[in-house]
């Protein structure tokens, strides 16, 4: 390690999907190791990083918002642009961040980082650092460098290792698979993000079980497409069998599943109680038109019947989702079909937002755009449905005992704590002893806030 980076302070700010936030975790426990400080999004750093997320229009602009502030917060710190929007658009991100490195890039960003002055003018480094490579999994790419002092250039490669999360969180996140291979017509994920590939199993189990052994009580898994894992002939089934065999992780939980991905026999597996009692099931309409002009592998039938098969096999479970509203063409009596839908299914939660264009894509050069003002009613009308479903859904659970993860006061000193059960309701609760990364029973009893009031049950926690 270079002097200036010993006990220099890092600050990381990821947007977007849980794989940055696993991608994020395990830099950060890097740099910890490393003797960095890591630092809250909002202090002062010697390092900033942003793992960008290019989903929407939105990813794109709050990624550029929090470069400019990190840039005014110290002026003489290091900022990177890593993750899916340097991947797709480097050169935008250039004027405003001294690395750009996509995804390729992103876990060599250390050896990078450790190879640069810090606590100098920008001026005096190479800081223009951009991917040239496509995503690939599992070898390194070259990227070119850039000096703006005397526009010299030079190519050149590091080496990644395998890196584990650090001890800050109750849960940790761990990616098990990358890449998409479907073909969205509005999805700029599969050009930003590998071909589908997967993590062995023994590497997954070794990581969980380090996860475990450092205090965590939980472990999401996590990728691009989870429901995709395949490893020499092993699927998802196969490899939650061999964790739940090899590790002593109290809870287990999927970051996502695709509709046609659920199966009797890989949901027969949830009669573990260890697996969380949550699913993500990604709806995006819920209008059979709207699903073609997609490109999604799906009906609102096949749906329907992931639905069904989840609820019969797992009792109080949580389903959530992702509705995508104002899609080129969208009628209006599509958008009512994916109302009516949204309101047959009751989700425990959906996650509302807007079609953005993004560029290269399908969608994007579609006729029939819906305007601006015609999104945003509809947004308005699926997120008052949204929080419908979820009041509906917590309700359903008042006056019974759960058992609730303890994240962390929501002030510090006040004694109350949030926390989730494992079919993913915020639980509020007030105890005078410490709570966090403990898992206890509760009562619940009244709404509160965004969640649900709970009186711990007298006894030990766990």
């Amino acid at each position: 390690m270079n002097k200036e980076s010993r006990g220099a302070r890092v600050s990381f700010y990821t947007l977007g999907c849980k794989l940055n936030q696993a991608e994020t975790e395990s830099l950060s426990g890097r740099f910890g190791e490393a003797g960095f400080e890591v630092v809250p999004p909002g202090d002062t750093a010697d390092v900033y990083v942003a793992n960008t997320c290019t989903v929407t229009h939105v990813a794109d602009r709050k990624s550029r918002h929090w470069l400019r502030l990190a840039r005014r917060r110290n002026p003489e710190a290091l900022i990177v642009a890593t993750g899916c929007y340097a991947q797709r658009a480097p050169r935008e991100l250039a004027p405003i961040a001294d690395l750009v490195l996509g995804n390729e890039e992103k876990g060599h960003l250390l050896e990078l980082v450790m190879g640069l002055p810090l606590g100098t003018p920008p001026a005096s480094r190479p800081v223009r650092r951009i991917a040239e490579a496509s995503p690939s999994c599992g070898h390194e790419g070259q990227v070119r460098l850039e000096n703006p002092a005397d526009s010299k250039r030079r190519e050149g490669e590091t080496q990644g290792s395998q890196v584990f999360g650090n001890t800050a969180r109750v849960r940790s996140l761990i990616k098990i698979q990358d890449g998409c291979d479907s073909a969205c017509s509005y999805c700029i994920v599969p050009r930003v993000r590998p071909r589908e590939c997967s993590l062995p199993i023994s590497q997954v189990v070794d990581q969980i079980r380090q996860r475990a052994a450092l205090g965590h009580r939980e472990v999401v898994l996590t990728g691009t497409k989870v429901g995709s894992y395949r490893y020499e002939g092993a699927g998802l089934g196969d490899l939650l069998k061999c964790i739940l065999r090899g590790t002593d992780v109290e809870r287990l939980r999927l970051s996502s599943l695709q509709p046609e991905e659920v199966s009797a026999d890989l949901i027969s597996l949830w009669e573990d109680k260890r697996l969380c009692r949550h699913f993500h099931l990604a709806l995006q309409a819920g209008s059979d038109t709207l699903l073609q002009r997609m490109r999604r592998r799906y009906s609102v039938a096949r749906y329907q019947e992931a639905v069904s098969l989840l609820r019969e096999a797992v009792p109080g479970v949580a389903i959530t989702t992702d509705v995508m509203v104002g899609f080129p063409g969208e009628s209006s009596e599509e958008f009512e079909q994916s109302y009516a839908f949204c309101q047959q299914i009751g989700y425990a939660n959906i996650h509302v937002f807007p079609f953005s264009p993004r560029p290269g894509t399908e969608a994007a050069g579609m006729g029939k755009q819906v305007d601006d003002r015609t999104k945003k009613e509809r947004s308005s009308r699926m997120l008052e449905l949204a929080r419908i479903c979820r009041d509906e859904f917590r309700d359903r659970f008042l006056g019974q005992m759960v058992s609730v993860l303890w994240e962390k006061e929501t002030e510090p000193g006040g004694g109350i704590y949030s926390g989730l059960t494992d079919n993913y309701i915020r639980v509020f609760a007030k105890n005078g002893r410490l709570l966090s990364n403990r898992i206890t029973a509760v009562r619940l009893v009244r709404r509160h806030g965004s969640g649900i009031w709970g009186e711990p049950v007298d006894e030990d926690p766990s």
